[in-house]
């Protein structure tokens, strides 16, 4: 074994035996949720109303605790799966990401990339001479920026020239546009020389996306000055006549800003698959405009970054951050955008996605395309954040996938509360309280969407359409981690421009599910861990009752500002 290798060996290890820690840890809280359960003599004499119409009593302190125990269990054993994710992926990396103790040569240079100073504190380097110059050049408020507009295409002839018409379009155009060709064997070449742009080949590329974009950076940013600013567009998207004027005012009003990434929205196409992703950007949107304007994700659909900037990105690779040294974007990544904003993040830049940014890309026409989609970007922000660990910039998604698995945890206990009360049940009734706490969910889910049109409301007014949309995209969350934990290798998306749509066979499954005729015994309904999911439901339904009340407020505003 080599010097190199002995370090991500020994991370390997540790996260696998933390893996299976944490595992026998939910293991045994299982264990002791059943005891609990098996000694308790419930006291029944109070009676409450839950999620389902159905009365149950009380079920005792201990069932109550015995319940607590298995939540924690289930989210316990999410971060395990997680964790041996993460395992998993550092066990495919091929180099090892040294952080600490930096010899003095390699701490000089690693000072110099950094965007900002308190960012080595935060990674504990040390013996770094204070006197060393950044490596944010000097760039004055006001500055005129040139802008480089890369286009990374394959095989794009039948949306390409709407791209190029967007950018022709734009208030204050690029200063200069190329369309990296990368194994094209259509028009596209051709296509993007009429439109009177600059078109570069990749050669020998098999990395994707990632590789033809590290070809031409290699190209442009040496060359590359204080004033100059990259935009990486994708090949199927147009943006907003406004984009570039409202992106460059803002960096060229706030030198510490870094990098302005877009805010995407689903094209027109036709068809419920099309009109539920459109559905689900526009939520996206508001969950942007909360954190005000603050990057979660940079959109490789469209992005503008300071040149120097993904210059320090390349040269703090395989030091600081993971990847191949000297290159801008990280060829294993599945995800290239959200592992260049860790990247940068990682580096202390700050970011912003402004609300007139718009970015309106394809949405998948077909359930099978969205799946393999859906898989490659859960797969992707799992594998980044494993390889980068936890750390200050990472925090965030982490907690944002732990979060995704409570939601899977709690919108499959309350399917399951469901089925099993309307297959017990004799009769139903109804209660005021939690229809009120369900028309909060149908007034979220139609404010949320108001800005998309009446058919965007007419989906989301039912419920049960989302519903099993949401169902669907925790199903590819779940497969996903499951995936990277067994070494399974991952595909790459690419939709045909010819593709039709299709139906979902998931939101027939809630009427096949209840229409079967099969019924249990209504003894169920007062057993000890029937009560106890149902409180489990009730508990969980109050909580995304209240994040629902939360996205019903309007987004915050910053106040104005001309640049």
């Amino acid at each position: 074994m080599t010097q190199s290798a002995a370090p991500l060996r020994i991370r390997v290890a540790r996260l696998s035996w933390l893996s299976a820690i944490i595992a026998l840890a939910a293991v045994a809280l299982i264990v002791l949720a059943g005891l609990l359960t098996a000694w308790e003599t419930p006291d029944r004499t109070f009676s409450a109303v839950v999620p389902v119409p159905v009365r149950i009593s009380w079920p005792g302190v201990g069932a109550l605790f015995a319940a607590a125990l298995l939540a924690a269990a289930a989210v316990i054993g999410i971060t395990a799966l997680q964790t041996a994710a993460a395992a998993q992926v550092l066990g495919r990396r091929g180099g090892p990401r040294q952080r600490h103790r930096l010899g003095p040569e390699a701490a000089r240079r690693a000072r110099l990339t950094l965007l900002t100073p308190p960012v080595v504190q935060a990674l504990g380097i040390d013996e770094i001479p204070v006197a060393l110059p950044s490596a944010r050049p000097a760039v004055a408020a006001s500055t005129r920026l040139r802008c480089t507009v890369l286009i990374p295409a394959h095989d794009e002839e039948a949306v390409l020239g709407a791209t190029l018409a967007s950018l022709a379009a734009q208030r204050r155009p690029p200063d200069h546009v190329v369309v990296v060709a990368d194994n094209c064997s259509d028009g596209t070449v051709e296509l993007a020389r009429a439109h009177g742009v600059d078109v570069v080949e990749t050669v020998g590329n098999t990395e994707k996306k990632a590789g033809a974009l590290n070809q031409q950076l290699e190209r442009l940013l040496p060359d590359a000055g204080s004033s100059d600013v990259v935009m990486v567009m994708d090949a199927d998207s147009t943006i907003s006549a406004e984009f570039l004027e409202v992106a460059l005012a803002l960096l060229e009003h706030d030198a510490d800003l870094m990098a302005v990434g877009g805010l995407f929205y689903g094209d027109d196409d036709a068809g419920l698959i099309a009109q539920l992703q459109r559905n689900e950007f526009t939520r996206y949107q508001r969950i942007v405009a909360r954190r005000r304007n603050r990057v979660f994700v940079l959109t490789g659909t469209a992005a503008v970054m300071r040149a120097y900037a993904l210059r320090a990105v390349a040269d703090s690779r395989g030091e600081l951050i993971p990847g191949p040294a000297g290159m801008v974007y990280d060829t294993l990544a599945m995800t290239e955008d959200n592992e260049l904003t860790l990247a940068l993040k990682t580096l202390g830049a700050k970011l912003t996605s402004p609300p007139q940014c718009r970015v309106t890309t394809e949405v998948m026409p077909r359930w099978r395309d969205l799946w393999r989609q859906r898989l490659r970007w859960h797969r992707g922000a799992l594998e980044n954040i494993g390889v980068y660990g936890l750390t200050r910039a990472t925090t965030p998604y982490w907690v944002q996938q732990l979060g995704l698995g409570y939601g899977v945890l709690a919108l499959w206990s309350y399917l399951a509360l469901m089925v099993i009360t309307l297959l017990a049940a004799d009769t139903i009734r109804w209660s005021p309280f939690w229809v009120t706490i369900g028309l909060v969910f149908v007034v979220e889910r139609l404010v949320t969407v108001w800005a998309v049109g009446w058919r965007g409301r007419a989906i989301a007014a039912p419920i049960v359409i989302e519903l099993a949309y949401a169902m669907f995209l925790q199903v590819c969350f779940v497969v996903s981690l499951l995936q990277i934990a067994s070494g399974r290798k991952a595909g790459w998306n690419y939709v045909p421009r010819s593709a039709e749509q299709g139906l979902a066979p998931v939101l027939l499954a809630p009427y096949a599910i209840t229409s079967l005729g099969i019924l249990l015994p209504t003894s169920i309904l007062s057993t000890d861990w029937y009560q106890i999911l149902c409180v489990w439901v009730g508990f969980n339904t109050l909580v995304f009752a209240g994040l629902s009340l939360l996205q019903i407020l309007p987004p915050l505003r910053r106040a104005s500002r001309s640049p």
